[in-house]
């Protein structure tokens, strides 16, 4: 882990339901700065709906998430949450970059400008210096030969890199991965993986969603181990994914490593 010193991410006993069935039923976590957090479980054990509340992109029945300290969607006032008016909701939430499973691309804007076009929207940069930032960024991540492709002229495994690319626009402190490679051919997930591997060395704070056990194990400090929308597990990953205590846990690895 790195001496990194932004990026704390507190999670407060957060609940979610969806039509009366609950998704997330009081999630208490904690993630230090630097820390690279794998989160794993079964499908429907709620592992992206935790991730979204954590960028305020679902909003909790319950509970809350700072990062740094800071509420992200809501203000306290008087002892009660209140939400944020949507410009200051996208204000905090430029700390906390997202990376989703199928890419989220821009059809109409080429590699470099839907990597720029945050930085410019939000002032950041002027057009000249952010198109500057965004071809360091692709370059970072093995893309500067596309920076001017559209998505559709791209692998899906190069959309991925370019969705990461964009994610590190802004600076977040913290980097969220919902399932990177699942929407990928195999052939593909390695160079995806590849990056995610060298963001981890730098000291972001990650909190990646996968299915990919081998990767989470080599990865993450810690592996966090949802069921039921709770956390049945967590630990340091050569320990959980290696002798996990919880039958649960045992029974998922059994049948996903089989």
């Amino acid at each position: 882990m790195s001496a990194q010193t932004t990026g704390l991410v507190e999670i407060h006993n957060v609940h979610k339901s969806y039509g009366g069935v609950e998704v997330l039923g009081g999630i208490d976590l904690t993630i230090a700065p630097g820390e690279v957090v794998a989160i794993l479980g079964a499908s429907g054990s709620g592992k992206s709906t935790l991730l979204r509340a954590i960028n305020h992109l679902e909003r909790v029945d319950a509970g809350s998430v700072t990062v740094d300290g800071e509420l992200i969607g809501y203000e306290k006032r008087g002892g009660k949450l209140y939400e944020l008016r949507e410009k200051q909701v996208l204000a905090r939430r430029t700390q906390i970059g997202i990376v989703f499973q199928n890419f989220n691309l821009f059809p109409h804007l080429t590699a470099l400008e839907n990597v720029a076009e945050a930085p410019i929207a939000l002032g950041r940069h002027t057009k000249d210096d952010a198109r500057e930032l965004a071809l360091g960024l692709l370059d970072r991540v093995g893309l500067a030969d596309k920076a001017g492709h559209y998505p559709r002229q791209l692998s899906g495994g190069q959309q991925q890199r370019v969705a990461i690319a964009r994610a590190l626009a802004l600076t977040p402190k913290v980097i969220l991965f919902d399932e990177p490679t699942s929407a990928l051919d195999p052939e593909l997930v390695g160079e995806v993986l590849d990056v995610i591997r060298d963001l981890a060395q730098l000291g972001t704070t990650l909190v990646i969603v996968t299915h990919e056990i081998g990767f989470a194990r080599e990865i993450a400090d810690r592996v966090v181990f949802l069921d039921g929308g709770r956390v049945i597990e967590q630990g340091p990953a050569s320990e959980v994914l290696v002798s996990p205590r919880h039958p649960r846990v045992r029974e998922f690895l059994a049948k996903v490593l089989s």
